[in-house]
């Protein structure tokens, strides 16, 4: 072998390497970013769930005042936070972390990745003035989805025992199946006791659902953020700052939430329903495709709205706060360890 055929394959090898090494990094800032961010935004995670299981499979209007204990949002934070303290408020968050680590994770660090080999695939060309804008979107749209998907297969079951622990309220035992057990074991032995009893299957209840949910999010999240905050530096001249990436990150917030609320509520509803001991069935729902026909005959269109304001307050600051974290461990990884 020549040198020059030497080199180019060393070359080669050390291209490999850094990709791999970035596709790393990238996992390890979007986990401890998104960690970051569900610190401060769990308490509405628990108002959202709450919300969406309240009045589970009941005609609208059907249900008197004393059974709806969460009338709206800040209310029900409020009651939350009454009845459970700041440990009910924070219901579910040491699972949380790592669920983000997984979730956002990949979808933070597979993005890019994705991103650039689908850019490269079908040569479409992001530096040059005379965009394929319609190309380039689609190519991000993709690559959300994708790593979206990725993500929510990897946390699924740890979804489903934050969903079962959120859910659960000491006081009111009428919201959703009350899986108490859950709040008094560790993460572990809850992953243990779901398989012993449910088997695999039960580990992954809810996952189809979930991944379409996180599918969605990230397909609209993860292009809606890149291009607008490109649009605002580029087009208009603003800085790369917090500020930038503040007002990014609350217009892409809206998008996500109206896009991903109707699969938020049916991912809830799959995750914690009640299991029938001899069959391991779910008590309510066969499926994402029977929750959803379910829920709409019964409830209506806007069940699938329900919790919506608890999750814009929960996924809007989430997102900014996510963001605004990448951002900066990016820059004080650039500055001080590539």
């Amino acid at each position: 072998m020549s040198t020059t055929a030497v080199i180019q394959q060393q070359q080669a090898e050390m291209t490999k390497v850094n990709k791999a090494k970035e596709t790393a990094i990238g996992f390890i800032i979007g986990g401890l970013a998104a960690c970051g961010a569900v610190t401060f935004t769990n308490p509405w995670e628990v108002v959202k769930t709450r919300l969406q299981l309240q009045g589970e499979l009941v005609r609208a209007g059907a249900l008197s005042e004393s059974a709806r204990p969460y009338q709206h949002s800040f209310q029900a934070l409020k009651v939350v936070f009454q009845h459970e303290g700041i440990r009910g408020a924070q219901r579910g968050l040491s699972v949380a972390y790592f669920y983000q680590i997984c979730l956002n994770g990949s979808r933070l660090g597979l993005y890019e990745p994705v991103f650039n080999y689908t850019v490269k695939l079908f040569n479409l060309n992001i530096s040059s003035t005379h965009r394929n804008h319609g190309g380039i979107l689609a190519a991000g749209v993709f690559s959300g989805a994708f790593a979206g998907v990725v993500g929510a297969a990897l946390g699924s079951p740890l979804y489903l025992i934050k969903t079962r622990r959120q859910s659960y309220s000491p006081v009111f035992k009428s919201i959703g199946y009350q899986h108490e057990s859950m709040n008094k074991a560790s993460i572990l032995s809850s992953l243990k006791h779901i398989y012993q009893t449910e088997g695999i299957k039960g580990l992954y209840r809810g996952a189809d659902a979930a991944m379409v949910r996180a599918g969605v999010g990230s397909a609209v999240q993860m292009p809606t953020y890149m291009m607008g905050k490109d649009i605002l530096l580029n087009r208009f001249g603003l800085p790369d700052t917090v500020s930038t990436h503040f007002a990014t990150s609350m217009f892409t917030g809206v998008l996500v939430c109206l896009a991903m609320n109707p699969f938020d509520v049916i991912s809830t509803r799959m995750y914690n329903q009640g299991v029938d001991p001899l069959t391991g069935k779910g008590i309510l729902y066969n499926g994402p495709v029977d929750c959803f026909v379910k829920l709409v005959k019964i409830e209506g269109v806007r069940g699938l709205y329900k919790g919506f304001l608890a999750h814009y307050l929960r996924i809007g600051p989430h997102t900014t706060l996510m963001f605004i974290f990448m951002e900066q461990l990016k820059k004080l990884y650039n500055e001080h360890l590539a």
